[in-house]
């Protein structure tokens, strides 16, 4: 190794090390925050006296994980496999129609604005009529979550595809690359910003469709053990539900962070 290389390779090892520990220093502050939220949570229960049906405390809220009438695991097992189901065939339906859009002006223009129309009937709505098609369970709750997410990850991706320079794809053509070859050097790779600017959102949007869906349809979940003990004004166990149905989406989230991350170099990354 040459002296002029050496100190080229330390500056390297110096930024690598400096970033680590600015991303440390992000993560530690978020983590701060939250645990200052707690602590005012707590100290404000504590302080003002509220009684626990209104606000209980996070000590109050987290014991309730030591009960087993609640069934957490089961339950959280049950949302967890419709959220990540839901958001796994809206990845999968939504980026598929994307690139058959790209591939076909007619296809987008008769099958677009119609996936536009029935985007926008309310997804309550369906929750009748799911039970009626396919009863109660988990397959209906599968199906409001994909019909929630599945739809900004079609429009991203679609956008996506459609924003690669024409005069590169004329000039792959022009050098008689085939159609999935355009589509793995060229499309693939400048869509895919956009794609992961979806699954953000769309990941997002899953949980709220499971939720809703065990609201409406299901004798199982964190949404349905909501509705349950909601009668007897047993806030500890709503609360508990709801930071697990938080816990589950951020964990979803972090993933599709984590993903982007390992394929898509930080300067092109959509925020």
């Amino acid at each position: 190794m040459s002296e002029q290389t050496i100190p080229l390779v330390r500056d390297q090892s110096a930024e690598v090390i400096a970033a680590r520990w600015r991303s440390a220093g992000r993560i530690g502050v978020i983590v701060a925050v939250h645990l200052a939220v707690l602590a005012f949570w707590q100290w404000a229960v504590d302080w003002f006296a509220i009684p626990a049906f209104i606000l209980p405390s996070p000590a109050a809220t987290l014991a309730t994980l030591g009960s087993a009438q609640y069934a957490w695991v089961s339950n959280t097992l049950v949302t967890a496999t419709e959220i990540f189901g839901g958001y796994a065939l809206g990845v999968f339906i939504g980026v598929t129609l994307a690139l058959m859009f790209s591939w076909s002006r007619w296809l987008a223009l008769i099958f677009l604005p119609l996936f536009v129309t029935l985007n926008m009937i309310p997804k309550v709505a369906l929750g009748p009529l799911f039970i009626v098609w396919f009863s109660y369970g988990i397959v209906p709750n599968i199906l409001i979550a994909f019909s929630i997410c599945f739809f900004p990850i079609l429009l991203t991706t679609a956008r996506g595809l459609g924003e690669v320079d024409p005069d590169l794809l004329d000039l792959v053509r022009s050098l008689k690359g085939t159609r999935w070859q355009l589509f793995r050097k060229i499309q693939l790779p400048g869509a895919l910003p956009y794609v992961f600017s979806g699954m953000k959102v769309g990941a997002i949007l899953a949980v709220a469709g499971a939720t809703v869906g065990e609201f409406i349809a299901s004798e199982r979940g964190l949404g349905y053990l909501m509705i349950q003990v909601q009668a007897s004004l047993d806030t500890p166990a709503m609360l508990m539900a709801v930071i697990l149905l938080t816990l589950l989406g951020v964990l979803l989230y972090a993933l599709v962070l984590l993903l982007e991350r390992l394929v898509i170099v930080r300067d092109v990354r959509i925020q």
